[in-house]
């Protein structure tokens, strides 16, 4: 009986440390939507927006981030030559909710990008009451 619960004891020891890894993994790689609208304000150009939504998202009603370029995350592999020319910046990505850009975040990362990225998403930045783009076509 001691042997068992040891043995658990030893497990959820381990799975909270690895939760707790997991967690402070992600809070380095992410960005809220205020401290990216303060980089937008101060117009920082060592940062990039990507919206990694689709162009129907895009150019909805919801609008996209000023100066934001659109590769939807289904593409992004594909497409991952047009970000070179940013390699030396830190790309933000955002979506919907902060899901499909939590993917993309980790693609970017992967190939050797620095990339944050932005917890909430279009949610959140609209929830905040922060502006948003409503121009281009599909």
């Amino acid at each position: 009986m001691k042997r068992s619960l040891t043995v658990g004891g030893i497990l959820v020891l381990a799975i909270i440390g690895w939760t707790l890894a997991q967690n402070s993994g992600q809070a380095e790689n992410t960005i809220t939507p205020g401290q990216t609208d303060s980089l937008m304000e101060a117009q920082d150009t060592s940062v990039v927006l990507l919206d990694v939504r689709t162009s129907g998202e895009f150019y909805s009603e919801t609008g996209h981030l000023r100066g934001a370029i659109l590769i939807p995350v289904q593409q992004l592999e594909q497409r991952m030559g047009e970000l070179e020319s940013y390699r030396g910046k830190t790309i933000i990505a955002y979506c919907r909710s902060g899901n499909r850009s939590g993917r993309a975040t980790d693609m970017l990362l992967g190939k050797g990008f620095k990339a944050v990225n932005m917890t909430g998403g279009m949610l959140r930045w609209a929830a905040e009451g922060r502006p948003v783009e409503k121009t281009g076509e599909q």
